[in-house]
């Protein structure tokens, strides 16, 4: 694709991937992601953006340079379309507002996790730090409110303008986004889905080297692998397109990644189940068991951020096991952890 290849994608600037569509990598300081792809989408003599980047002095001047590489200008920017509600990608757009004007929109099911980050106060990841206690993750739930940074910019986390139901179709000069709900990375993601022009903007419901995390989110599902599969594959039902992905390259057709996905989760819930048939009860003696990431780290070689979401992600492969009966759960430990037996 023009301007995007696996060993460039985080250079700055605005690169062309369709007719009237340019990839804006912004930068993620101290993230493993690097950079989160930003889409300025022409629409008349103004500018749509799907998704908004983090909200932070270095991000909003890559956009301005990479926008006036182009010729445009930051206050053309009218609408931002939102896939979910991750810092990355939604508190920006929510500056962008506040300084530009543009109208903000955002999947229906993320408001009540716009809701519970308004109602915070104190540390952010309240609920994280609950999940992991019941994973039986006490030592990663300690370091995690240990090194909680403190309370939320909640000026960041304003509601949007508009709240997008699944089958929304937005209107732009020349061409119509589909909104189609795909919950799973986070209980109210949205993809964007041109047909006319064969484009799936998909955030991080389908990324071309990783897999999305699973449970990080302030208000998770009771079984967010289940919704996640299934919006695979009503994704996979969709007529193919060429994946735009938040994070790295554009990258061939969304088909055959999401085919890599649902099997690289299938072999997830095997090695998932043979922990349990070997010996561990809780989430997090599973997830002490696998291997993480492409290079098959050990999970005492992880961060404590990943650490944390090698732990939910585990959790959500066991409630999956239990939804297909293959596994039972119990809560009858006294501290409240969740264990679970091969049925």
């Amino acid at each position: 694709m023009p301007g995007t290849t696996q060993q460039d994608w985080t250079t700055p600037g605005a690169h062309p991937v369709s007719p009237g569509v340019h990839r804006i990598p912004l930068p993620l300081p101290h993230d493993g992601l690097r950079a989160v792809n930003v889409y300025a989408v022409e629409d008349g003599d103004a500018l749509t953006l799907v998704d908004g980047g983090w909200a932070l002095a270095e991000s909003e001047r890559a956009l301005e340079a990479a926008l006036a590489g182009i010729g445009r200008d930051v206050r053309e920017v009218r609408r931002v379309l939102v896939t979910h509600v991750h810092r990355d990608h939604y508190t920006q757009a929510v500056a962008l507002r506040r300084r530009v004007g543009a109208s903000v929109s955002l999947g229906t099911g993320e408001r009540p996790a716009v809701t519970a980050i308004l109602g915070r106060s104190g540390e952010r990841l309240p609920q994280q730090v609950t999940l992991l206690r019941r994973a039986g993750a006490g030592p990663v739930a300690d370091a995690v409110a240990a090194h909680d940074p403190g309370p939320l910019d909640l000026d960041d986390w304003q509601p949007p303008d508009t709240w997008l139901d699944d089958g929304t179709d937005v209107a732009l000069a020349g061409r119509t986004l589909r909104a189609v709900a795909t919950p799973g990375h986070t209980r109210g993601h949205l993809v964007f889905h041109d047909a006319a022009a064969g484009l799936l903007f998909a955030g991080d419901h389908v990324l071309p080297h990783i897999t999305p995390s699973i449970g990080f989110e302030p208000l998770p599902g009771r079984s967010p692998l289940a919704d996640y599969m299934v919006s695979l594959a009503l994704v996979r039902a969709l007529p193919d397109a060429l994946l735009l992905p938040a994070h790295g390259a554009v990258a061939g057709p969304v088909h055959e990644r999401v085919d890599a996905l649902l099997a690289h989760h299938e072999e997830r819930l095997d090695a998932t189940f043979l922990a349990l048939a070997a010996g561990a009860t809780t989430a997090y003696e599973v997830a002490r068991i696998l291997t993480w990431t492409r290079r098959g780290r050990a999970f005492d070689d992880l961060d404590v951020f990943n650490q944390m979401l090698a732990t939910l992600e585990t959790a959500a492969h066991l409630e999956l096991l239990v939804d297909r009966a293959v596994v039972t759960s119990t809560t009858d430990d006294p501290e409240g952890v969740r264990r679970y037996l091969t049925a």
